[in-house]
């Protein structure tokens, strides 16, 4: 019995750190996707609370939500691109100085070192996917509804369960407190709301 309960070898030890360190590297991206998420959520219904305190029509709203997402995405989306590739740049100039270093002559088939090397055009794609998912949150709330008051509290409502579930999610992954950032990235997605509704409401009251 004791050579039955004994026969099972245990994981090598190096099994266990590559599945720690792609746990690591999941985490990482879906906490990146999660922040670009919000950022689209609270910059677009910002925009759009903005816009609807002096426009109250459905088409001036949607239309400034619209604009919001086509532009912050391809900000997002070169602004990842550029920022991705510089590190590349700079991984890739190191692999040389070493192999260098060592002697050793890099060969263009030598794709084991360079497959773990960052992609600046998946990175752009999902920043910009990231920030389209949570911008699509308020349009859709927004959409296909006339009464202004009905349509901003919509809004509101949409983007405040979002700005809950991506604290959640965000806390989680990055193994913080889940109550205390759920309440932070909540109550700043509504003062972001809040003050640009009132500012542009004011500079609109003054016919700036």
């Amino acid at each position: 019995m004791a050579s039955n309960s004994n026969s099972r070898p245990p994981s090598p030890l190096g099994l266990e750190q590559d599945q720690e360190f792609d746990y690591s590297k999941r985490s990482q991206w879906l906490r990146a996707a999660v922040l670009g998420a919000n950022d689209g959520l609270v910059s677009t219904a910002s925009l759009m609370m903005g816009v609807g305190a002096v426009k109250h029509a459905i088409k001036a709203m949607i239309l400034a939500g619209f604009a919001g997402l086509v532009a912050g995405a391809c900000s997002m989306a070169i602004g990842e691109f550029v920022s991705v590739y510089s590190q590349l740049d700079i991984e890739l100039a190191q692999m040389r100085r070493e192999e260098k270093r060592a002697g050793v002559v890099a060969l263009g088939g030598d794709d084991e070192k360079r497959e773990g090397l960052p992609n600046p055009i998946q990175a752009a794609a999902a920043s910009a996917l990231a920030f389209s998912v949570g911008a699509m949150v308020p349009l859709l709330a927004a959409s296909f509804i006339t009464e202004y008051k009905v349509r901003v509290g919509a809004v509101v409502a949409a983007v405040s369960a979002a700005l809950v579930a991506f604290g959640w999610l965000g806390a989680a992954l990055g193994r913080a407190p889940v109550v205390r950032s759920t309440a932070r990235v909540l109550v700043g997605g509504w003062l972001a709301m809040a003050l640009t509704f009132g500012l542009t409401k004011l500079i609109g009251s003054k016919g700036l």
